[in-house]
């Protein structure tokens, strides 16, 4: 048996105490990055109330899930909408609901952190159950557990858990020597369409900058956080990182923040951020305050394409939408989550909605898979 409590603020747990803690150097998991969202106000105006499960022992941490109190479900990339209207609809609540995931960030990795000590078989069992335990006590609706690493699904469907599948597009290193090797496993008719978008940027003289974290300037910041700004304004949203937060990530985390630039002359005219681990870049965002045909493929692809392959990295994680991906070499993937519905009438319904859901997203992924652009070998 293991106690565990409540944490609504990590600032309370030491930095020293989170490196006994398994998070596979996936920055999302660093304390930089999920303290970092609560100490730069992040997640006040959002709707992400913290409320983290923690496991401890003579002042050790044991065990960690980062979740959240919900009010809606902006910002967590599996959608749930139809839920809450369906509770709606049948006059119950859906809101509040638990959501254990990064908050604004559809990356998979460890929802269940262990100590690296210790037996983790039994904490992420008591992790879990502790998350269960204070959905019934509160009455929230639900618990969400959001792109949790594979290998824990086990944990997760054993104990009941509803497994739902999201697609995203990860473009997979395969060994390539350079950009080009990789343009020229494509069919001819999509790698001379990289080759034109690539030339025309060129052509229009624009300057590309990629910089690490201690690379970045406090200038150079303020004008990417303006470019991204722009890119939630234009779409009707208010932006939900700072820019302490970006700025606190180059400096903790340096080795594992990219940013890439695009400038005419002197000026920049658009951004995209990226974050690394040992296997995988990951890209997050991106903002322009001058609109170039191709320059979102240039920053958000292609350049990341070529970071991935220079440093010698698995894989490229581009999240979540855009079929458009596919024509420049990304793959589909199915990306798990799993739900735990309270209420036994709804719980019963989503699950047989589930079981249609799979079936089709798995058909779809098929049918991705047979539009995918490479040569035939």
């Amino acid at each position: 048996m293991f106690n565990w409590r409540v944490v609504d603020d990590l600032g309370t747990i030491t930095p020293a105490q989170w490196q006994g803690l398994d998070t596979q150097d996936n920055p999302f998991l660093s304390y930089a990055f999920l303290s970092g969202l609560e100490k730069f106000d992040c997640l006040k105006h959002q709707n992400w109330q913290p409320c983290h499960i923690v496991i401890e022992e003579n002042n050790e941490l044991l065990g960690f899930m980062p979740l959240y109190i919900k009010e809606d479900s902006f910002g967590e990339f599996v959608f749930d909408w139809a839920w809450a209207d369906a509770y709606h609809q049948a006059g119950r609540n859906y809101y509040p609901k638990l959501v254990s995931a990064i908050p604004f960030t559809p990356v998979g990795g460890k929802r269940l952190l262990i100590n690296k000590s210790h037996d983790s078989g039994a904490i992420k069992q008591a992790l879990l159950n502790a998350a269960l335990s204070l959905m019934d006590e509160k009455l929230y609706s639900s618990l969400h557990i959001l792109f949790p690493e594979k290998g824990d699904l086990g944990v997760l469907t054993d104990s009941a858990g509803l497994k739902r599948i999201t697609i995203q597009y990860h473009w997979l290193n395969k060994g390539y020597r350079d950009f080009q090797d990789f343009t020229e496993s494509l069919t001819s008719k999509k790698r001379k369409k990289i080759i034109k978008e690539r030339r025309d940027i060129k052509k229009s003289g624009v300057e590309i900058e990629r910089l690490n974290g201690a690379e970045i300037s406090s200038e150079q910041w303020n004008t990417f956080y303006q470019f991204y700004c722009r890119t939630f304004y234009s779409k009707g949203g208010e932006p939900r990182l700072t820019l302490d937060f970006f700025k606190s990530l180059g400096k903790v985390l340096p080795d594992q923040t990219l940013l890439v630039m695009a400038k005419t002359g002197e000026d920049y005219i658009a951004g995209a951020f990226a974050m690394s681990d040992q296997n995988t870049l990951y890209g997050r965002h991106w903002g322009c305050n001058q609109y170039l045909p191709n320059l979102h493929f240039e920053l958000c692809y292609y350049q990341t394409i070529e970071y991935t392959i220079e440093r010698q990295l698995e894989r490229l994680d581009a999240g979540v939408q855009g079929e458009h991906k596919l024509a420049r070499g990304f793959h589909p993937v199915a990306m798990p989550s799993a739900h735990w519905i309270r209420e036994e009438d709804f719980r019963n319904a989503i699950a047989n909605y589930l079981d249609r859901e799979t079936t089709m997203m798995q058909e779809h992924i098929e049918m991705l898979e047979s539009h995918l652009p490479f040569r035939l070998e």
